[in-house]
């Protein structure tokens, strides 16, 4: 009796508004977040494609490969309903999957975070420890690091919808956002949200948080190796190595953590659209960006690039 009472309080569903403010433009709006969702993923198809070679099953090639899988499913969970929104006016977002939604975009981001870890741990060894490297980041040390990942990802973000599908929503079901997320959602309950507050902002910082932080040491440290080589020649093509990695973490953490920090404490000081116009460039910019930035900085993978596109214009053949 108490479970069909507590589901009686939940919505058929949820009304996404898309970008407020910005309605009459939501149109044209459409134009550039097709291009460059279109962009991420063949851009990340591509590159799996490419990494599946044989010649590339090396540690970083795999890390960068689950990147790609996290950026792909990231894009595709979000800007999807958001075009729906823009051209149909599909506004409506059945409860379950709203929920589903505020899933697979925690998930994700901390996946990714995860991955982002990952890839600096691989560069840590290979520049720091490099006799060791291939002792030390084996296949199976790879697998327990995207496991370890995947369970901290899966655990915490499980935990966070179970605590919105708890709440009672017997009010306002407008969410002007084009896509769930977490405390979108919560503030439309009825109930005390407060739960939802303190473990919404520890989950944050004990993924994207800790993660930042780990990242920063191992740069730290990398750094302290790097200008302890002997020569300049070797200095540069040490920290040419890593160049596309810190470009990639900084497209990933610093609209993360602007979108975080605005969602919590900046709301009033930013107009609304702005904040939700960014935080939808968050989820396509990245994954778009992602594999151009490593098609130019990794000389493998730019060859590898050239070549396709070479036999693409011959045909094939």
């Amino acid at each position: 009796m108490l479970l069909a009472n507590h589901t009686k309080l939940h919505p058929a569903s949820f009304i996404l508004l898309g970008i407020p403010g910005l309605e009459a433009n939501h149109f044209w709006l459409s134009f550039p977040f097709i291009m460059m969702y279109t962009t991420a993923m063949g851009g990340n198809i591509l590159l799996l494609v490419i990494i599946s070679e044989r010649s590339l099953h090396e540690p970083m090639y795999i890390l960068l490969s689950l990147l790609a899988i996290t950026d792909l499913i990231l894009s595709t969970t979000t800007v999807p309903k958001a075009l729906a929104i823009f051209w149909f006016q599909a506004h409506y977002i059945p409860f379950p999957a709203c929920l589903t939604q505020v899933f697979f975009i925690h998930f994700v981001s901390a996946l990714e975070s995860a991955t982002l870890l990952s890839m600096a741990f691989d560069r840590y060894v290979a520049i720091c420890d490099p006799l060791r490297y291939a002792s030390i980041l084996t296949y199976k040390v790879l697998g327990k690091l995207g496991l370890a990942g995947f369970a901290r990802a899966f655990s915490t973000v499980a935990t966070l919808v179970f605590l919105l599908h708890r709440l009672p929503y017997c009010g306002h079901r407008t969410i002007p956002h084009t896509y769930c997320e977490h405390m979108g959602v919560a503030r439309l309950a009825c109930g005390d949200i407060r739960v939802n507050i303190i473990y919404g902002l520890c989950a944050a910082l004990s993924t994207l948080g800790i993660d930042a932080i780990l990242i920063v040491v191992s740069y730290v440290l990398i750094l302290c190796a790097v200008f302890r080589l002997p020569s300049q020649g070797a200095r540069h093509k040490a920290l040419g190595t890593c160049g596309a990695h810190v470009c990639v973490i900084l497209m990933f953490y610093t609209p993360a953590f602007f979108s975080f920090l605005t969602h919590r404490f900046g709301r009033g000081t930013i107009p609304r659209h702005i904040h939700i116009l960014l935080a939808n460039l968050y989820v396509v910019v990245p994954p778009m960006l992602n594999p151009i930035v490593y098609a130019v900085r990794m000389k493998q993978i730019r060859d590898k690039v050239i070549q396709s596109f070479r036999w693409m214009g011959k045909g094939g053949h």
